[in-house]
């Protein structure tokens, strides 16, 4: 195979088309931990500001944000250990990548492990748990359906009938793809970590209100997060009680997890906005 050329990789690593990560700043550590002090006061616990923050990092691409989040977590909340929080991070960044697609979990996924202390790195774990088995697959595939319905009851079949009037392939993707396989809990196996049905939702918001462009979707994962509670699910067998997830579920909540979102978005961009689209810079 003939290699690139000079043109073609300056083209791809041309400063106008952004090619690379966003770099953090000591003035979005100061912002993560006004952030993770406010949480505090508000009786909201850390695994829902670490999902949060991490969903928005990946998001703008932001990897050393990350390793700032678990820096942040270690030192303050002693209850947890920092292969914990490390894993949390990583579960938060691989489900990104139902709102943001796979390239940005890659490259921050990455980026973050290789930040990690090395005592840190080697206690993750290296057990894959979402393998598909023909023995696993129907009841995977239910999960998802599950949870489909669980975030959007009230709509769960209409949108479904419009998503494949789209195309018909559409709903199909989402559900066995997304819903029943990456976003879901993972089924036979001790899961090192969970981000549950609370925490999942919280994702979806911190990832397309920062993208931008989406409010439709920000909207229906906004009810998705307060459905958890008013149908029970976020107390369902197997899920994880999330602390200051009820308040988040409210019209306060909800304005707090907005406001915070685009404080840590103007922050980690330096005031430009969302590197998601468009983030392509004109040429000056």
């Amino acid at each position: 195979m003939s290699k690139l050329s000079e043109t073609v990789k300056a083209l791809i690593n041309a400063s106008h088309s952004r090619p690379g990560y966003t770099p953090s700043s000591s003035s979005v550590q100061t912002a993560l931990t006004h952030f993770a002090k406010d949480a505090a006061e508000k009786k909201v616990g850390l695994p829902a500001w670490v999902t949060l923050s991490t969903a928005v990092s990946a998001t703008l691409n932001c990897p050393e944000a990350m390793t700032q989040i678990f820096h942040l977590a270690n030192s303050t909340n002693q209850q947890r250990t920092p292969a914990q929080n490390a894993e949390l991070i990583r579960e938060v960044g691989l489900k990104c990548i139902s709102f943001n697609g796979i390239p940005r979990s890659i490259n921050t996924l990455g980026v973050f492990r290789n930040s990690l202390p090395s005592d840190v790195g080697s206690a993750l774990s290296t057990k894959p748990t979402r393998e598909l088995t023909p023995e696993n697959l129907e009841l995977r595939k239910r999960d998802g359906l599950a949870l489909w319905d669980s975030v959007y009851i009230g709509f769960e079949r209409k949108l479904l009938d419009k998503l494949a009037q789209s195309h018909p392939d559409l709903p199909v993707h989402i559900l066995n793809g997304h819903y029943s396989n990456l976003l879901s809990n993972p089924r036979g196996v001790t899961a090192p970590v969970k981000v549950g049905r609370v925490l999942t939702s919280l994702v979806a918001i911190a990832c397309l209100r920062a993208q931008t462009g989406v409010g439709p979707q920000v909207v229906s994962h906004i009810f998705g997060l307060r459905k958890a509670y008013k149908n029970g699910d976020a107390h369902a067998e197997g899920e994880e009680s999330v602390e200051g997830g009820p308040w988040l579920a409210t019209e306060d909540g909800n304005i707090w997890i907005l406001e915070n979102i685009d404080k840590l978005v103007n922050v980690i961009t330096s005031g430009e906005g969302t590197t998601f689209a468009p983030g392509i810079r004109p040429k000056l």
